[in-house]
């Protein structure tokens, strides 16, 4: 575990003061990625330092940077809930109980995924740390500047920037950076489904045996969620139209009219994430191709029993929905991924396969316990 740096505010003192015995023996920086297994991507520009690591978790946990005082990234990925929203609503909420439209995803291991955010909007940690800042929704600051604005009125940041980074000088790109340095030490790679592939076959249930062989077979999971040794996340990385979201709305005249708007040269801008229905366009707002209409990223399975509800609006309730979502094909539309079909899987199949994620839940998570007592 790495030190934290005590804050001059009373509320952070104490809420330092319960890391204190648990980090007096941290020594390095070294992440705890198992042997094999590649390492996430550090940036050149952000090198991984102790002092980083201190800041970018202080500024996590604050929930003063948010225009009401209520926000930090800790109200949307709680290390009591797997680092995901445990308000176990559909979407997660920002300042004044306002609520988007997407269901935050845990932080946990996100330093290996390629892009961040359901739509892959962020290819980097530190600019997924800003983003939610400037968003009228989430901290609902109007800007950058009006972010650092409220971190230059707390007087325990300048000298922590200043360990961080050399100088006092607070910007949001040093803030984003931080935030970024802390979320890479989120790591948790060490599960039953580990030990199981690595040759324990005691490791795994006789249903989570049987879930992993229809996972690789009948249920077809693998498409998307197949294992590699190098990066196992249990996710392609990628992005698909499984029909998640569109229930309710005109999706297929929705997206046409997005297309024709892109294909005429006009701007669809305007359809921001916080509308739930441009929303439901996906990564297609991103990169305006027509193949990713409606496509989100493929989520990893890591700690997944942790992390309901499910989808990236939050749809599916439990593992056990999802299997049922999966069994008949997904919704259909003009844009749906080819692989979606109708399984044919029997209630003790469903079951199995159940079984199968719930072992994708790591045994370090104890490694957090100290972060736990943090979160507000």
């Amino acid at each position: 575990m790495i030190s934290f740096r005590v804050r001059t505010s009373a509320r952070w003192v104490c809420a330092a003061a319960l890391l204190l015995a648990s980090n007096a023996q941290a020594t390095d920086l070294e992440l705890p990625v198992p042997e094999g297994v590649f390492p996430p991507e550090i940036p050149a520009e952000n090198q991984l330092t102790r002092e980083k690591v201190d800041l970018g978790r202080t500024l996590y946990f604050d929930t003063r940077l948010s225009t009401d005082g209520t926000v930090g990234c800790v109200t949307c990925h709680d290390p009591r809930s797997g680092f995901a929203d445990g308000r176990r609503k559909p979407t997660s909420a920002g300042v004044g109980g306002a609520v988007g439209a997407r269901n935050a995803p845990t932080v946990l291991n996100a330093a290996f995924l390629a892009s961040q955010f359901w739509d892959g909007r962020a290819a980097t940690l530190e600019e997924q740390a800003v983003q939610p800042l400037i968003n009228s929704i989430e901290h609902g600051f109007a800007d950058k500047d009006a972010v650092v604005a409220r971190i230059r009125e707390l007087p325990e940041y300048a000298p922590l920037f200043e360990k961080a980074f050399g100088g006092p000088e607070i910007t949001i790109e040093r803030a984003g950076q931080a935030i970024a340095s802390f979320e890479r030490t989120l790591i948790s790679l060490d599960a039953p489904i580990d030990r199981f592939l690595k040759g324990d076959t005691a490791a795994l249930s006789e249903p989570a045996r049987r879930g992993w062989e229809l996972f690789n077979g009948k249920a077809r999971c693998n498409t998307c969620h197949g294992h590699v040794d190098v990066l196992p996340l249990f996710t392609d990385d990628d992005f698909h139209n499984i029909g998640v979201g569109i229930a309710g709305i005109d999706f297929d005249t929705i997206a046409r009219k997005a297309v024709d708007a892109v294909v005429a040269g006009a701007s669809i801008d305007e359809l921001a994430i916080s509308n739930e229905k441009a929303s439901a366009l996906g990564r297609f707002l991103v990169t305006r191709e027509p193949r990713h209409m409606g496509a989100f990223k493929t989520s990893q399975l890591r700690n997944i029993a942790l992390t309901a509800p499910y989808m990236h609006d939050g749809s599916e309730a439990t593992l056990a929905d999802v299997i049922e979502y999966y069994d008949i094909g997904g919704n259909p539309n003009a844009y749906l991924d080819g692989g979606m079909r109708p399984l044919g899987l029997t209630a003790q199949e469903k079951a199995d396969l159940v079984a199968l994620l719930e072992s994708f839940t790591s045994d370090d998570l104890e490694r957090f316990e100290d972060l736990k007592k943090l979160a507000p």
